[in-house]
């Protein structure tokens, strides 16, 4: 009873925004720009075209990722390094060969 009202308060909302519902199956392909694809066909029955795939995938998210890490690891090392100069961090040497 309670996954009926609210599926129906979530199509209402959906109408009176001018959108579709957000629980219903895409009939229309995506427009151009969104990334997202739902369907394989159209409302017609005809098998849309393959979507385009991006050549160099994995090596642009590498080329992005590396220097970034490397940046964020420099700018660490040197934070540390400043923090035991100024004594407000340093860890304590402890001997507990007792």
């Amino acid at each position: 009873m309670a996954s009926a009202l609210l599926g129906r308060l979530a199509r209402l909302s959906a109408l009176g925004r001018g959108r579709p519902p957000l629980l219903t199956p895409a009939v229309e392909p995506c427009r151009a720009g969104t990334g997202r694809r739902a369907a394989v066909s159209s409302s017609s029955g005809a098998i849309l075209p393959k979507p385009k795939k991006t050549p160099f995938g994995l090596f642009r998210i590498a080329l992005v990722v590396v220097p970034f890490l490397y940046v964020g690891t420099q700018i660490s090392k040197n934070f540390a390094a400043l923090l035991e100069e100024h004594d407000i961090f340093v860890p304590e040497d402890d001997d507990d060969d007792d």
